[in-house]
């Protein structure tokens, strides 16, 4: 097993915080690496538009279809696999773009796009999206190549717009009252804040909960409606993520994952994995270093 490479954000061997490639030229770029699970530290946007293959996030298998739009956050574990002739765009940007152009991490949150805890299957445009968004993606491609020295303005600008359009397409709560789903965007946020920096130590609802100050039944309720899950799938899921990950790109055994991430009976852990996965974490394990192999 090797350790998960992770990628920074480069041009001609510079870092940049801001790209727009054909996936063709990500291809050439990357060679066989992108066939391989990988990890970037910015923000990746795939537009497919064709049958491109698969695409594999965080473990979930995706066919890449026309008009399939793919968002990965910084950090999530992610391969592709191309057909021969893959067509498409792939539009790259870090957070410290974002800072620098206006665009707040309150708005990507606010998105049903970027996900670090729950699947992320794609989103299909429809057909009377594509001509606005092949605009965008053409002032951007056009802007980068300039020296205007509000160039990254105007991309940021072009860019809200792609996502916006994006979003609506996204799953969306249906929730009538206004003020209900601001303060459920706001909750989920700091949920998923909270997850990210104490799953390792906090497996239960109810700590959460009491950290946000609001009941266990509240916090489900509002996850639920919000993203589709209770709080406790997520949990869950966040705990098989990081199993998956240590159980394929590291030596470490079963025992000793399951000590990483805050189980101190291995085998309550190889219970709790089976229920999640449906196979057992052994199993798991040699399926995917056989399937990785290959």
């Amino acid at each position: 097993m090797t350790k998960i490479p992770a990628y920074e954000l480069v041009h001609n061997n510079e870092d940049v915080s801001f790209a727009i490639r054909s996936i063709q030229d990500v291809m050439k770029m990357f060679g066989d690496n992108t066939d391989k699970p990988h990890m970037h530290n910015y923000y990746t946007v795939l537009w497919s538009h064709n049958n491109a293959g698969k695409h594999i996030i965080d473990y979930n298998e995706f066919d890449i279809n026309p008009n399939d739009v793919f968002f990965v956050t910084p950090g999530q574990v992610h391969q592709v696999n191309h057909n021969e002739n893959p067509e498409g765009v792939v539009i790259l940007f870090t957070c410290d773009f974002l800072g620098r152009n206006n665009i707040s991490k309150v708005f990507i949150n606010n998105l049903n796009l970027f996900s670090e805890i729950t699947n992320s299957p794609p989103i299909r445009i429809g057909d009377d999206s594509v001509n606005w968004m092949n605009d965008l993606v053409n002032k951007m491609s056009e802007a980068i190549t300039n020296n205007d020295a509000y160039k990254f303005d105007i991309i940021g600008s072009y860019l809200k717009l792609f996502l916006i359009e994006c979003n609506k397409y996204a799953y969306t709560p249906k929730i009538e009252n206004t003020q209900s789903i601001q303060s459920g965007k706001v909750i989920i946020q700091n949920f998923k804040s909270l997850l990210e920096s104490n799953f390792v130590n906090m497996h239960k609802v109810s700590d959460y909960a009491d950290q946000l100050n609001i009941t266990s039944d509240y916090l489900n309720k509002v996850i639920k409606s919000t993203v589709g899950k209770t709080a406790k799938e997520l949990i869950q899921q966040r705990l098989v993520l990081e199993a998956k990950r240590l159980g394929l790109h590291t030596e470490l055994s079963t025992k000793e994952i399951a000590y990483r991430i805050g189980f101190e009976d291995p085998s309550h852990f190889s219970r709790f994995f089976k229920n999640n996965n449906g196979l057992s974490f052994t199993d798991f394990r040699s399926v995917l270093i056989e399937e990785l192999s290959r």
